[in-house]
């Protein structure tokens, strides 16, 4: 008897966690963000402890692009004319980002987003976790930036 309620409240936490994303919450994609990890549907998960780009968003009425951006020491971003064309869709009471390029079409669940977390779904469920993040400045020690 533990048990099933052990994991009744187990099922009620998880779920009371997950914030439903709504059209008010779409804005809060708009720029930089840094993988932390990925988690597999067996459960297993990658971490991501240092990452080389980020993925910048820009979205205005649910259309817009994704850039991957490669982080500077003095604060600036390298970036290339590459970008995936976006639309955000409503579809089953979820928003729905679909990507396309010149070579290829596909699309991610915006499963859970807040000011500082988001976690994107693909097709075959992995769950790409990642945090808010900006422009990297590294400090000397007598509180210069380096350049």
């Amino acid at each position: 008897m533990k048990k099933i309620v052990l994991i009744a409240l187990v099922l009620i936490f998880t779920s009371a966690c997950h914030k439903k994303v709504t059209a008010a919450d779409i804005p809060k994609i708009n720029g930089y963000w840094e993988i932390e990890k990925v988690v597999f549907p067996d459960g297993t998960e990658k971490e991501y402890s240092v990452n080389q780009t980020f993925d910048y968003f820009s979205v205005t009425n649910n259309t817009g692009f994704r850039k991957k951006v490669t982080p500077q020491l003095d604060g600036s971003f390298l970036v290339n004319d590459d970008a995936e064309k976006i639309t955000i869709s409503e579809e089953n009471e979820k928003f729905i980002i679909h990507y396309s390029t010149f070579l290829t079409k596909w699309k991610e669940e915006m499963y859970s987003i807040s000011d500082e977390k988001l976690v994107l779904i693909n097709d075959v469920k992995n769950e790409y976790h990642y945090k808010k993040t900006g422009a990297i400045n590294v400090t000397t020690p007598d509180g210069k930036t380096a350049k």
